[in-house]
């Protein structure tokens, strides 16, 4: 029998779903891989022509099921004694394993549309296990700690995710969002300030971005608010003077009374729409852009900053 050589390692982008393993690695590639979800492997030889017609029609098949099943290959010539422990007696030979188990297989260069029946079968025996990676898995469950308010678990969630992938944007950007609701500013700015909007392609997180950078912008703006009962007590003073109703603002925000805010800049804009180019306006459409156009708070302001400029 040939000396086994170590598995090479995938350098594709689907190195996740398509490897090459040994006699060594079989136990961990295989039987607990697949206790997730199913593993196809392929039995192959260089010498084997049918090999080379089927193996790029399964990973063609195993990629478009995003992550519902993995492959697993195995050469043959190189792996004798596990051929002879799996019965593998023609290539290609094609077995799933499913919870430690093989479950279905096949022999020989079968069509793609036989393929993809194999693959449906695997994915309606493990109930679709695992369709989404890991990674997938684990920002669904930080986006449903952040809809709970749950921001410090949200963070300790994605610093583990970017433990294991450092450059996940979303991830990031989740990161940046929950340490913002907690009061973190410099935090989140020094996180959120090294991404670039124009290199994110996904455009949902690319809103979201721009909407937390628009918040630290507003963080930055509410540091500087006066104090509210020095504030008031100009304002009492002097009604037009927006200034002090625009600093007002600022200091309520700081405080995180944004309601109170929104009602100091709807006052300069009942009185004066065209103030110092419009900031009032401006600033509050900042304000909805924080906080979403679906939030109470945009809802409720939006209604009563359009009952003043079309009255």
């Amino acid at each position: 029998m040939e000396h086994q050589s170590p598995a090479p390692t995938a350098t594709s982008d689907t190195s996740t779903l398509i490897k090459d393993t040994n006699l060594q690695g079989f136990g961990e590639d295989v039987i607990t891989a697949s206790m997730q979800r199913p593993v196809i492997v392929d039995f192959w030889a260089d010498w084997c022509g049918p090999c080379k017609q089927l193996m790029p029609a399964l990973e063609a098949a195993v990629t478009e099921a995003a992550g519902a099943v993995t492959l697993v290959k195995v050469n043959a010539d190189q792996n004798q004694a596990l051929c002879g422990q799996l019965q593998v007696q023609s290539l290609p030979t094609v077995l799933a394993f499913w919870q430690g188990q093989p479950v279905d297989g096949f022999q020989g260069a079968v069509p793609p549309s036989q393929i993809k029946a194999f693959i449906d079968r695997l994915i309606e025996i493990s109930g679709g296990a695992q369709q989404s990676n890991p990674i997938d898995a684990a920002l669904e469950q930080i986006d449903a700690l952040y809809d709970a308010g749950e921001y410090m678990q949200v963070v300790q969630g994605c610093q583990q995710v970017l433990g294991h992938e450092p450059g996940n944007i979303g991830t990031v950007i989740r990161l940046g969002d929950a340490l913002l609701k907690m009061g973190e500013t410099d935090q989140a700015k020094t996180i959120l300030t090294q991404l670039d909007p124009n290199a994110i392609n996904d455009k949902d997180l690319k809103a979201r971005l721009e909407r937390l950078n628009t918040a630290l912008e507003l963080s930055a703006q509410a540091e500087s608010a006066g104090d509210i009962e020095e504030l008031e007590r100009a304002i009492e003073a002097d009604s037009t003077n927006y200034q002090a109703r625009y600093d007002l603002a600022l200091a309520h925000q700081a405080k995180g009374n944004l309601e109170a805010g929104a009602d100091a800049l709807l006052a300069i804009i009942m009185r004066d729409r065209e103030w110092n180019e419009d900031a009032a306006r401006k600033h509050l459409l900042k304000l909805f852009e924080v906080e979403g156009a679906d939030s109470p708070f945009t809802l409720k302001y939006r209604r009563r900053l359009s009952s003043i400029l079309f009255s």
